[in-house]
């Protein structure tokens, strides 16, 4: 027989004049638990009077908990919401994990006021216990439904930043180490990227053996003991997402050894045959920008000589030497070869970096023959490179604030930061023997407040945000004997003007519902 609201009240006035004999009106409690049978109005009610009696009658609690969720499952979303809003009522000692579970399993709703409802919930226990609740959580991310899965791993990595240090202990940190290790085990690109930003937000790994943990990590996931899978795609997609992850650990202290290595290996020799694993990425260039970047801060190396003669011979591929028919530095008609100068940037800064590991490298380990070659590729690039700039800042000339902000006034700082950037790097190798001191800011990369002394300070038209974009062939200014030496090369750069990205792109091969390849099968439907 269905409860009515008058019997429910009835009973709910029974048990809270009981007081301290509470225990002695079940019946009353068992009649409130019956109301989860009736209609949308008894529904409601019981959905607030179960919680608040809850402690009082342990030998009902699974009845009890069993009825909120029946509650929480209800078609009617206002009577779920208000069953959602009181299930951390029932978060008490053993209690809790499987309330922080349950909550985490709605977390699959599509109404957007009843997933706001199951978060706050969720943030309520965590602040009650929150080993208890992670216990819950990672539960279902190890086990759960994919759509749960993924939404709990979103709700930690966007909730576990704005919890208190009083909640987020050292043991707590600990326990979420832990767990997501066992997760890493099986993931996709972009539940990586999620959990790492996890992990690097916890403030027991802040430390240089913390940040070294995390690359550990992210070493086993990039598989970097293994060949280059060039059939592969996802191959491509999880080394380059692994050391965008990698990137902000490394250190004077956190080398990037491995990473480096593996790429003069194994990505560099094949780097004109890699496939994108997202159609709008120039592979080739974030290859050489990830590889860039991780140079600065690479150890000693076994094979460091190998990894300089695999840079030596990209730089010589794009590179290029002075057409054949040029005759006192006149060009007489044939096409000259393009510069691509942001693989260039790219290239040189890398070999500059390590260069300086092994500074003799161009003097002892390159015979006289390729060293006299390179030096000629590297004299007509650098004549190359000192029209453009001319011709940059010429177009730049006067313009700040909102003109530089138009899409080809972007396009052009970014060529002068880039230019700028060979330039220096040039005249290092042109000295005699060649000099590795000069220290530049990579054109993506926000430009730092010291300079190297000696090194001419960008102007604000020189700044750039990114590396590049494809720019037309600019017409040669005339100069003042109205007789130019030859035709500037034309250029190439980058069409990115965006700092990397890709990974804000997305993290895995499209068309797949999993990048690193299918995890494997998991419970599925409710197991409250």
């Amino acid at each position: 027989m269905a409860v009515t609201v008058e019997e429910l009240y009835r009973n709910y006035g029974i048990l809270a004049d009981a007081k301290d004999n509470l225990n002695q009106h079940k019946d009353a409690y068992q009649a409130i638990l019956d109301g989860v049978k009736s209609g949308p109005k008894e529904k409601r009610l019981a959905a607030q009077f179960i919680p608040k009696f809850f402690s009082n009658f342990p030998e009902l609690a699974d009845a009890a908990i069993n009825a909120q969720l029946d509650l929480c499952e209800d078609e009617d979303v206002s009577i779920r919401r208000q069953a959602i809003k009181e299930l951390p009522r029932f978060a008490a000692g053993e209690n809790l994990p499987r309330v922080a579970d349950i909550l985490t399993q709605l977390l699959q709703t599509d109404d957007s006021a009843e997933f706001n409802q199951v978060n706050v919930a969720l943030i309520s226990i965590f602040k009650i216990d929150a080993k208890g609740t992670l216990g819950g959580l990672f539960t279902q991310i190890l086990q759960g439904e994919d759509i749960v899965r993924e939404r709990a791993i979103k709700f930690l990595s966007t909730k576990m930043r704005v919890l208190p240090e009083d909640v987020m202990t050292k043991e707590v940190e600990d326990y979420i180490f832990t767990e997501i290790k066992k997760v890493l085990e099986d993931v996709t690109g972009e539940e990586f990227v999620l959990l790492m930003r996890i992990l690097s937000g916890l403030k027991s790994l802040q430390t240089v053996s913390g940040r070294q943990q995390l690359v550990e990590l992210v070493v086993e996931q990039a598989f970097l003991e293994q060949a280059l899978n060039l059939a592969d795609v996802d191959n491509m997609d999880r080394l380059l997402q692994c050391t965008r992850q990698a990137l902000p650990l490394f250190s004077k202290n956190v080398h990037s050894t491995r990473f480096v290595t593996h790429f003069c290996d194994h990505v560099l020799p094949n780097l004109s045959t890699l496939t994108s694993p997202v159609a709008e990425l120039d592979i080739q260039l974030e290859v050489l920008k990830l590889l860039a970047e991780m140079s600065p801060f690479c150890g000693d190396m076994e094979k460091l000589e190998a990894n300089l003669t695999m840079l030596f011979k990209k730089l010589l591929e794009f590179m290029p030497l002075p057409p054949e028919n040029m005759e006192n530095g006149e060009n007489t008609g044939n096409e000259e070869p393009k510069l691509q100068f942001s693989y260039v940037e790219c290239l040189l800064f890398s070999f500059h970096q390590l260069g300086k590991k092994l500074p003799d490298f161009l003097i002892d380990k390159i015979d006289t023959e390729r060293l006299k070659d390179f030096k000629i590729r590297l004299q007509y690039f650098a004549r190359g490179l000192q029209v453009y700039i001319r011709q940059l800042r010429v177009a730049l000339q006067g313009k700040t604030g909102d003109a530089l902000k138009t899409e080809e006034n972007k396009i052009k700082v970014v060529a002068l930061k880039i230019t700028n950037n060979i330039n220096v790097l040039i005249k290092d190798l042109f000295h005699n023997p060649p000099s590795y001191k000069s220290t530049i800011t990579l054109s993506w990369k926000p430009v730092q407040k010291t300079e190297a002394a000696g090194q001419k300070r960008p102007s604000g038209e020189e700044l750039g945000a990114a590396a590049g974009s494809t720019v037309k062939k600019l017409s040669p200014l005339p100069r003042r004997d109205a007789r130019q030496i030859y035709n500037p090369p034309s250029g190439k750069y980058s069409t990115t003007i965006s700092n990397f990205s890709y990974e804000q792109r997305g993290s895995f091969r499209r068309g797949r519902s999993r990048g690193w390849g299918s995890r494997g099968n998991r419970n599925q439907g409710r197991i409250y």
